[in-house]
């Protein structure tokens, strides 16, 4: 772990990735989906505190009729002020109008939490890499669904990315 810049709440935002019942529910490791839960709550509460910006994303399933249950965010995570993004790829950027909305606020740094940390929070990352924003993974608020995927994420790729902390180490100047 590294430390962490302190962060300028104006030019920050939180980013926590499908954080849905039917994700969080998920055989998830080194964590259970719920203390990703848990442990992402008390972040984005910091987060807004500090007048930062939250973002959540989840994903739909693209050409069905009807969603999975549990397809919505976890009950209780959004809160006025809050950016939901729906997503229909692997990454948060494609398609979404993310980057647009992230500048539009003069967004340049990112904070990364969700599931799973392998997939839909590093393809997020690597994308936003590409777009020029500084990135921060909190890697209490992340799981995969084995340890040694999360493990290859937050050991070796994320640090090439970023700055990889505990949740508890992030603060606002």
């Amino acid at each position: 772990m590294t430390a962490v810049p302190v962060l300028d709440p104006q030019r920050t935002a939180l980013l926590l990735v499908d954080l849905m019942d039917r994700v969080v529910a998920l055989p998830l490791e080194p964590r259970k989906g719920t203390e990703v839960l848990a442990a992402a709550e008390e972040l984005a509460t910091t987060f807004r505190r500090a007048g930062a910006l939250v973002v959540l994303v989840r994903v739909e399933r693209p050409a069905v009729a009807e969603q999975p249950p549990g397809s919505g965010l976890a009950p209780g995570l959004r809160r006025g002020g809050d950016l939901e993004v729906v997503k229909r790829t692997l990454g948060a950027f494609q398609g979404t109008g993310l980057d647009e909305r992230l500048r539009e606020r003069g967004i340049t740094t990112l904070v990364f939490g969700g599931i799973a940390t392998n997939l839909g929070v590093e393809s997020t990352a690597r994308a936003a890499a590409d777009l020029g924003y500084d990135l921060v993974f909190a890697e209490d608020t992340m799981a995969a669904f084995t340890a040694a995927e999360h493990e290859a994420s937050v050991r070796l790729d994320f640090p090439r990315l970023g700055t990889v902390t505990r949740s508890t180490d992030i603060g606002f100047a």
